[in-house]
């Protein structure tokens, strides 16, 4: 079986899930076909480092675009509530409106191990949680994209066409030293056969560059909107004044 296939197995990023422990936090990645293992974070001292330490291992998926955390801890313990007490006092940029906002849930229970984690995904309240979430997430973007689209005067670029995306993505064009910074896509453009081939490409080139992606439910309120737009949209920053990628030629 080739790389290709099991990527394709392995579906789209959802989520990240941090189980936290006394003394360390174990973290999943959770795509819509499978989770996978993250990272482990271990408390070597104060807790303070131990926050920090939690914040910096999950900054790649920050990075990639995946900003719902799902925060697992058992119950009666404040685990969950210590950690993001601290995310609140020390990264508001975190939980801020805006485009860097990552969306947090909770659950109680234990994801320090691989047996734990498969049987709480088969968990009502999970399936429940990671909607909530992921849907809170996309109605962030999808906020930062109706800004973009009725300013005059903004250094966001906004563009909705999967040839002028990859003219951005691929270096194919210049306008204004556009860069392109988040794609955002519902669940079933990526899946509609016609461009499947393109889209993987374009997502993979992305992610290779730095820049982030995002999927969203087409039947959320957010997907719902995306759709309206045929289903894809980039983020650029511009130089310019300019209001869509539409108008640069």
């Amino acid at each position: 079986m080739n790389r290709r296939q099991r990527r394709y197995r392995r579906g789209y990023p959802l989520a990240v899930l941090v189980g936290l422990e006394e003394r360390r936090a174990v973290l999943w990645r959770v795509f819509s076909e499978v989770v996978k293992l993250d990272s482990t974070v271990e408390r070597g001292g104060e807790l303070y480092d131990f926050y920090e330490s939690i914040v910096n291992a999950l900054r790649p998926a920050f990075k990639e675009g995946t900003k719902s955390i799902v925060v697992v801890a058992p119950a009666r313990t404040d685990y969950s509530r210590g950690f993001l007490d601290h995310v609140r006092r020390h990264h508001a940029w975190l939980v801020r409106e805006g485009p860097n906002a990552a969306t947090f849930g909770e659950l109680i229970g234990s994801a320090d191990q691989p047996h734990e984690v498969h049987e709480l995904v088969r968990t009502k309240a999970f399936r429940q949680i990671i909607g909530e979430t992921t849907s809170r997430d996309a109605d962030n973007i999808v906020a930062v994209l109706e800004k973009g689209l009725s300013s005059e005067d903004s250094s966001t670029v906004v563009s909705y066409s999967l040839e002028q995306i990859e003219d951005l993505v691929y270096g194919r064009k210049t306008h204004d030293n556009l860069r392109p910074e988040h794609i955002v896509l519902t669940e079933k453009y990526l899946a509609d056969p016609m461009n499947r081939g393109r889209i993987l490409r374009l997502l993979q080139i992305s992610k290779n560059n730095s820049i982030k992606t995002t999927i969203v439910n087409a039947e959320s309120s957010a997907g719902v909107r995306l759709s309206q737009l045929g289903g894809l949209a980039c983020f650029a920053k511009s130089n310019g004044k300019k209001r869509k990628y539409e108008n640069l030629s």
